[in-house]
């Protein structure tokens, strides 16, 4: 009965084994990050691209991720740092582009699940001219992301 259960422990790792070997192969954790992000109908920039607008003024970039997360790794220059999770989420988007929701309003997230979540419900809120950032700071299959890439970044709390 012993070397039944032994075998099958054995056979059972070795299973696990296999897929985690597949799993990495086959993007990691992008893979999971792909599976979990819904199709945003928002317009997509590069981080590089969103930076550089973000700096022009012509877009305003909220990285909607949490405190902690902005304490870990800052935030991209130029972006304007509100929680998603705030019950006045939208009434501050509001305030940022001073009431037109026509005005270009970029998210940014830590690998683009939220931001293209949060993009879809915008549309379907009023909001004309949303623009998603899907790499996101910390990347994913779409691209390495903001933090990768090199871009500056706020570390102020």
């Amino acid at each position: 009965m012993a070397s039944k259960l032994t075998r099958r422990a054995f056979i059972g790792g070795g299973v696990l084994a296999v897929g985690a070997g597949v799993f990495y192969a086959a993007g990691g954790q992008f893979l999971f990050y792909d599976l979990i992000t819904e199709a945003s109908a928002a317009e997509a920039l590069d981080p590089e691209t969103a930076h550089r607008l973000a700096a022009e003024g012509a877009i305003t970039l909220v990285d909607i991720r949490r405190p902690d997360e902005w304490a870990k790794t800052g935030s991209g220059e130029h972006a304007v740092r509100l929680d998603l999770r705030r019950d006045d989420f939208i009434a501050e988007l509001d305030k940022l582009v001073a009431g037109d929701r026509s005005a270009p309003l970029a998210l940014i997230c830590a690998r683009g699940v939220r931001s293209a979540r949060e993009n879809n419900k915008l549309i379907e809120a009023g909001f004309t001219n949303v623009i998603d950032v899907p790499e996101g700071m910390l990347g994913n299959s779409k691209g390495p992301g903001w933090i990768n890439r090199g871009l500056p970044l706020n570390k102020a709390p």
